[in-house]
């Protein structure tokens, strides 16, 4: 699919090998209810100003400018989503744009993003970030992002996740169990990743805790390569199917095959799929005082809101 590979072939690629891939094309079900209060119509939670003055995807992008260079970030969105992303994204060149047809879930889309990157800059090493999430604490976050490339820029072998020191017994969430210390870096240490634990009971989340497990953050850095050869293990007909379809795909046809491909792959999920099946190939960081929550659930949105809301006007 030349095309499409001339589409995110910066001229300047060669000044940095970090890219990003921001992750803004979910359909925010779950904080619907909250979303339309706040904005009067059924944009996504990404494209709404849920904890301040900007969207959740304006703040992600720029905590993402403090790490990788604005020209060699990529952002997948969903074309039934246009009309809420159209304003943010004007200043965001169309080649930068991975658009879509519908929304079949974060393997897709991750999968999709790696595909044409690796047809761009296949020795890129490249960071994947959610558009949902909020940090109280953005330069602690862009300090553990940049040690994360570090890490990987020097050993390569693991993909690495941001590992979020937990504050509570929280049910909600993923949970990573690190396994032995791989290497110790300037701000901490990188260990391998023993299992996965995905929204355990109460209890679970109390033992897990005192074992020093962490949240997942889903931000995760490794190469490109390695994101690919994990996914060849874990979902190789995914895979192949976007593969054979730019292999496949002449110059102005892009958009009817990425229909006919997005029409016939099932929706499903980056990490019950791939990262909870291959923990041998990934690696954790653990970072503190972040101030991370992941902005899913209606419940946590509103208290992350109250909170900002209360530090904002000094009535801590």
């Amino acid at each position: 699919m030349e095309s499409l590979v001339k589409s995110i072939r910066m001229e300047d690629r060669g000044s940095s090998g970090r890219w990003a891939v921001v992750l803004a094309g979910g359909d925010g079900t779950r904080l619907l209810p909250l979303t339309r209060k706040i904005t009067g119509d059924d944009r996504p939670k990404q494209f709404c100003a849920l904890t301040g003055k900007e969207t959740l995807l304006d703040q992600t992008r720029r905590r993402v400018s403090r790490v990788v260079l604005g020209c060699q970030v990529l952002w997948v969105l969903t074309r039934t989503h246009e009309r809420f992303y159209r304003d943010q994204m004007r200043d965001v060149p169309a080649r930068n744009l991975l658009v879509q047809p519908q929304n079949q879930g974060t393997a897709p889309a991750i999968v999709y993003s790696l595909t044409r990157l690796n047809a761009a800059a296949s020795e890129a090493i490249v960071a994947f970030f959610p558009s949902d999430h909020h940090f109280a604490n953005e330069e602690a976050f862009s300090t553990a992002v940049d040690q994360m490339f570090a890490h990987v820029e020097l050993y390569g072998q693991h993909i690495l996740l941001l590992g979020i020191a937990p504050e509570s017994e929280e049910e909600g969430y993923g949970w990573i169990e690190p396994g032995a210390r791989l290497h110790h870096i300037s701000r901490g240490s990188v260990f391998k990743v023993r299992s996965f634990w995905e929204k355990p009971s109460r209890s679970t989340a109390r033992d897990l805790m005192m074992r020093g497990c962490l949240w997942n953050s889903f931000v995760m850095v490794g190469r490109v390569s390695a994101f690919l050869e994990m996914i060849r293990r874990s979902l190789p007909d995914l895979l192949a199917l976007f593969e054979s379809t730019w292999a496949g795909t002449k110059p102005g046809e892009e958009a009817s095959a990425l229909n006919e491909l997005f029409s016939s792959i099932p929706n499903s999920n980056f990490s019950d799929e791939v990262l909870s099946v291959r923990p041998t190939d990934l690696a954790v960081f653990p970072a503190r005082g972040l101030g991370w929550t992941d902005l899913g659930e209606p419940e946590r949105a509103i208290s992350t809101l109250q909170l900002v809301r209360s530090v904002s006007t000094g009535r801590m």
